[in-house]
């Protein structure tokens, strides 16, 4: 009787599993077709939330000066911000401007970053940068894109976050939370980061626009997750369009948010 018993809550079990998998293909299907646009309205209701829940956001990057900003956002490629944080205060520590980094050397920069993902690229890109740096800007961290881009490591997204953290442009760093977000709640929807950039720069309310890179990313680290989307936290969740949400039409007042 207990074997038959025991077989009997396997099956069930197995039987939850196979319900639980077909809802979440379901889901997934569903999460895959276009969503209705956002109207002006809405998009203007969901950052005034942002910015209510968090006034004055911050990217997690730890830095000390705009140089140091920006060998941590190339050093955050492909690699997490709390895996970037854990090795550059050593780094930092004995180089925190482009000459002290290029007396420090390739070898020595790479044993200081080879917990970090792609390490022996990205300290040759920190010795190049910091050479062109000081032969091309004086030492002194560009403020243009353009400058920006031609440095060694450098692309669109770091000009970016450097852009927007250092020098206060209003500009967004489309990365993989931010694409994610933009996509599946349909307030930017695209098939590469410049396109949802784009689309983000056309929408997001001027007055919004300076700290929206870090409200985006942090709600797409945080909330909107890739696997499982924290619907029922989310304080734009009656405004997304996403047909898969977990959750609908949730009171802002219940996130503190009057």
């Amino acid at each position: 009787m207990a074997r038959k018993t025991t077989q009997q809550g396997v099956k069930a079990a197995r039987k939850s599993r196979a319900v639980g998998l077909k809802a979440f293909k379901a889901k997934a299907n569903a999460s895959t077709k276009p969503a209705p646009p956002w109207t002006k309205a809405e998009v203007e209701e969901a950052f005034r939330r942002f910015a209510a829940a968090n006034p004055n956001p911050r990217g997690e990057l730890q830095y000390i000066n705009p140089f140091t900003l920006l060998v941590a956002v190339v050093l955050s490629a492909q690699a997490t911000d709390a895996g970037v944080n854990k090795a550059t205060p050593a780094l930092f520590k004995l180089a925190d401007t482009p000459e002290k980094m290029v007396k420090l050397g390739e070898a020595r920069v790479r044993t200081l970053i080879k917990t970090i993902g792609l390490y022996r690229t990205k300290a040759k890109n920190l010795i190049a940068l910091s050479r062109q740096l000081v032969a091309q800007h004086g030492g002194e961290v560009p403020d243009n894109r353009e400058a920006l881009e031609a440095l060694p490591g450098v692309g669109r997204k770091t000009a970016n976050v450097v852009l927007n953290t250092a020098f206060g442009e209003p500009t967004i760093a489309v990365d993989t939370h931010i694409f994610r977000v933009g996509n599946r709640t349909g307030l930017a929807p695209g098939k590469t980061p410049l396109e949802v950039e784009e689309k983000l720069m056309q929408v997001v309310p001027q007055k919004y626009l300076l700290h929206a890179h870090h409200w985006l990313i942090l709600h797409g680290r945080y909330v909107c997750l890739a696997r499982r989307p924290l619907c029922e936290k989310c304080i734009i969740a009656d405004l997304c369009k996403w047909p898969g949400k977990t959750a609908f039409a949730v009171p802002p007042s219940v996130h503190g948010i009057s």
